[in-house]
């Protein structure tokens, strides 16, 4: 019998494969705080936006994940997300190390990692090969992401 936690990481990601945005944000607590090298720390409805609009730009989309484990405080995933970048038409495989703290029976923290300049050259092919490994360009990509995820959320009303 696994433990409810580990449950509900599996959920998550059930739910992130099905492209269910909604049983995703239901997963986090109200004040929950995200961070990835991409987005930077987003917070509570911003970080539940992010996977919306994620979710539903995703294009060629399949995910994987395993090593799904948890106690009563802290648990860690690994995931595989495949697509299509949708500003290159790239195709990307992206493979993310997450790590949980939960409250009350809900993600409280999700930290996703990922090799940034990997995730550059197939997103961005020659220019993210040969720029990507710049912290310059590194924040660039980051308020380029934050940008977009403003422009949606003004766009759903929320911001």
């Amino acid at each position: 019998m696994s433990h409810p936690n580990t449950e509900l990481i599996e959920r998550f990601y059930a739910a992130f494969q099905r492209r269910d945005a909604e049983t995703m944000a239901a997963c986090y607590t109200d004040d929950v705080l995200f961070s990835d090298p991409v987005f930077g720390k987003l917070h509570g409805e911003e970080a539940r936006d992010m996977w919306r609009m994620l979710v539903a730009r995703a294009q060629d989309f399949s995910l994987t994940f395993d090593g799904v484990e948890a106690d009563e405080q802290r648990g860690r995933a690994h995931w595989v997300a495949s697509y299509l970048f949708s500003q290159t038409g790239r195709a990307v495989v992206n493979r993310i190390d997450a790590r949980f703290v939960f409250r009350d029976g809900r993600i409280a923290e999700h930290h996703d990692s990922f090799d940034v300049w990997g995730w550059m050259r197939q997103a961005l092919g020659v220019r993210g090969t040969l720029l990507g490994w710049s912290p310059l360009v590194q924040r660039a990509i980051r308020a380029q992401a934050r940008r977009g995820l403003a422009g949606y959320r003004h766009k759903q009303g929320r911001a």
